[in-house]
């Protein structure tokens, strides 16, 4: 049982509309005990969605908990039963009004695996068909554009904050630039 835990006790403690969390005992390899909280999350997935003139479209949005705008790619959560594939062409056309006629899948990012079991699923947008935003009632956002190349720029000195955008844009810019 080297480096892996086991569960041996579990309670729900919170229940919210995005995410529920449980109180865990676990029996770390040594046969001791050690307290887990762990935030359960259905999941995630993010587009980077780029022109053919290698420019990404990307949203501002304001988010609630760090009280203050950030310039994200179009994301969103996993409904129950979705598949990201899916989830990621609903996002894009919601959020930026576009479909595209290329997805490549760029993987996985565990957001913070040390308590959240929130997975995120990356997508790189080419052939952007240009159509109607279709935002929730409750969201507001706005789209902008930009270089793929001052986005990287951007992530790299530290004006994007967003761990998804960040690896996002640095995986189609690597990709891309070849």
């Amino acid at each position: 049982m080297h480096l892996e835990e086991k569960t041996v006790d579990s309670k729900e403690v919170y229940k919210g509309r995005i995410f529920y969390v449980t109180s865990d005992t676990a029996l770390l390899e040594n046969g001791k005990e050690a307290d887990r909280d762990v935030v359960h999350h259905s999941g995630g997935v993010c587009v980077i969605p780029v022109t053919d003139d290698n420019e990404v479209l990307m949203v501002k949005q304001y988010r609630y908990p760090h009280h203050r705008v950030l310039l994200e790619v179009p994301a969103g959560k996993l409904e129950p039963g979705e598949n990201h594939y899916d989830a990621g062409k609903r996002e894009l056309l919601e959020e930026t009004g576009c479909t595209c006629s290329e997805y490549k899948y760029l993987g996985e990012i565990l957001p913070t695996p040390a308590y959240v079991t929130e997975i995120i699923h990356v997508y790189l947008a080419k052939g952007l068909i240009y159509e109607k935003q279709q935002l929730d009632e409750d969201e507001f956002l706005e789209v902008t554009k930009m270089p793929l190349k001052k986005a990287a720029e951007m992530v790299l000195n530290g004006e994007i904050k967003d761990a998804k955008t960040q690896i996002g844009i640095l995986k189609a810019y690597m990709m891309l630039s070849k």
